[in-house]
């Protein structure tokens, strides 16, 4: 069967239950693609500053966005960011996998990440800024994946 996850969202919780679930069906043997767009493409950025070619405009969507994994916020409840402190605590403590180590997983597990070339060009966002791995594609892609699925998810 096929899974496909269109991840919307640059909120921790809602990034975290995006890759459990295609962590958990890729486990079962299904074939999983997901698709990063806006908000969403914040979880693919390296967490270190990559210098990129840039408006001015773009330039400050990059420098107000969070970069990578290990900087995304609380969809509620974020509190300048003491929310999403709190929750990786309280995770650490309950000895949930953390979100970096899913990513890793869902690569180990074949899990095909897809990046919106559409909404990595409206923020600015450039390839040298997202991890390795990934596949650069439009929604036409996402929507020949979906054609095939038996579950399309967006969260």
């Amino acid at each position: 069967m096929k899974k496909t996850i269109i991840v919307f969202s640059g909120d921790l919780d809602r990034v975290m239950a995006a890759f459990i679930i295609a962590n958990g069906a890729a486990a079962m043997g299904d074939d999983v693609s997901m698709f990063f767009t806006f908000w969403g493409l914040n979880v693919l950025r390296k967490p270190e500053k990559v210098k990129a070619k840039k408006s001015f405009l773009q330039a400050m969507f990059g420098a107000m966005m969070p970069r990578g994994a290990g900087r995304l916020g609380l969809s509620k409840m974020n509190f300048g960011g003491m929310g999403a402190s709190m929750m990786k605590l309280v995770m650490k403590q309950q000895n949930v996998t953390p979100l970096p180590e899913l990513i890793q997983t869902a690569r180990e597990q074949g899990i095909k990440m897809i990046a919106c070339t559409m909404s990595m060009d409206v923020m600015g966002i450039r390839e040298e800024e997202l991890i390795d791995g990934l596949e650069f594609a439009g929604v036409a892609t996402y929507l020949a994946e979906a054609d095939e699925a038996n579950v399309n998810l967006f969260i």
